[in-house]
C-alpha cells in the first residue's frame, strides 16, 4: 500500500502523523511524507523585485518556513519508520493543493492523508480551496485525519456509485481488515407545507407524501442491511442503523453519540467538486464532523 502524507509541522498534522503510524500496513508499504513551501512572492501575489527593500525579509521568513517544515518531515518520518515499510520525505515548492496532488500521481498513491487544518501551507484546508481542490483532484481517496486512529468506523451510503467504491476501499483494503462497520443510511423526509394548495388538495399531497416517506424509508433500510451484509462476508464487523432528516447532519450526530473515529462516504468525480463546495453532504461532513473523515471520488 502506497500512502502519501502532508505535513506542515502544527498539531493537526502532527496528529494525522499518528494517524497513520498507528495503521497495520501491510508488509512492503510505502510512505512518503510530503511538506509543501509556498513561496512569499506566490502567496503575496508579488514579485521580490516589486518588494524592494522588505525582500531580504521576505527571504528570512522563506528560510525559516523551510527549517520549519524540514523539521516537521523529520518528525514524521522518525514517527513512522518501521520494518518493511519504505519511508521517504520532501520538500516540495509550490502551491500546496497542486502540489500534494502531484506527489500523489507520482508515487501512484493509494491513498492520501492530511490534518484537518493547521497553519501555513495547509491552513484552514477543510474550511477554504485547498481540501476541496485535493479531494477534487487527488488520484486517490482522501482522509482528514482528526483523531490518531482509525476507530469504529461510520459508512455513509446513500446508494450511489461513489458509495459503491468507498464500499470496495473498506471491503479491500487491509488496513481495514477486522473492523467495526456501522453502515448508516438516511432517509431526508420533510412534510409539504399546505400554504398555496387548494382546499382538499393538500390532503391529497399529505398522502401522497406519506406513502413516498414510508417507501423511502423502507429503501434506506434495506440499503444499509445488504451493505451491512456484503461488508460482513467481506470479514468485516458491520451493523446497520437506518435514520431519517437531513443526510449531513444525521451522519455527523450519530458519529458524535456514538464516539466514531472514522467516517468513510463517497463524492462523485471532477464535476462532483461543484457539490462539494455548493453545501454537498460530503463537504458538510467534512466542516462538522468531530472525527476523521474519508472520501473516496467516484472514478470516471
Amino acid at each position: 500500500m502506497r500512502i502519501l502524507l502532508a505535513v506542515d509541522g502544527s498539531v493537526c498534522s502532527d496528529r494525522a502523523t499518528q494517524f497513520v503510524a498507528s495503521l497495520a500496513l501491510p508488509p512492503e508499504s510505502a510512505v512518503r511524507v510530503v511538506a509543501v513551501l509556498q513561496p512569499f512572492a506566490d502567496a503575496l501575489a508579488l514579485s521580490y523585485a516589486a518588494a524592494g527593500d522588505a525582500s531580504a525579509n521576505m527571504e528570512s521568513e522563506e528560510e525559516r518556513d523551510a527549517r520549519h517544515l524540514r523539521e516537521a518531515i523529520a518528525r514524521a518520518e522518525t514517527s513512522l519508520r518501521r520494518d518493511g515499510i519504505t519511508m521517504d520525505g520532501f520538500l516540495v515548492r509550490g502551491r500546496p493543493a497542486s502540489s500534494i496532488v502531484d506527489e500523489a500521481a507520482g508515487m501512484n498513491a493509494d491513498l492520501v492523508v492530511v490534518g484537518s487544518r493547521g497553519h501555513g501551507t495547509i491552513a484552514t484546508m477543510v474550511l477554504g480551496s485547498t481540501a476541496a481542490e485535493i479531494v477534487d483532484h487527488a488520484p486517490c481517496p482522501v482522509l482528514v485525519a482528526r483523531g490518531e486512529s482509525l476507530g469504529s468506523l461510520v459508512f455513509a451510503d446513500d446508494g450511489s456509485p461513489s458509495a459503491r467504491g468507498a464500499e470496495e476501499v473498506l471491503s479491500t483494503w487491509p488496513i481495514f481488515a477486522g473492523s467495526n462497520v456501522t453502515v448508516v443510511t438516511v432517509a431526508e423526509v420533510a412534510v409539504p407545507v399546505a400554504a398555496g394548495f387548494t382546499p382538499g388538495l393538500y390532503d391529497q399531497v399529505l398522502e401522497s407524501y406519506t406513502k413516498s416517506v414510508d417507501e423511502a424509508r423502507d429503501e434506506v433500510a434495506a440499503e444499509s442491511k445488504t451493505a451491512a451484509h456484503r461488508l460482513a462476508d467481506a470479514g468485516l464487523a458491520t451493523e446497520a442503523v437506518a435514520l431519517e432528516g437531513d443526510a449531513a447532519a444525521e451522519i455527523v450526530k450519530y458519529a458524535g453519540a456514538h464516539h466514531i473515529g472514522t467516517i468513510a462516504m463517497g463524492t462523485r468525480g471532477h464535476t462532483g467538486i461543484a457539490r462539494l463546495i455548493l453545501g454537498s453532504v460530503a463537504r458538510n461532513v467534512l466542516l462538522h464532523a468531530h472525527c476523521s473523515v474519508l472520501i473516496v471520488r467516484e472514478t470516471r
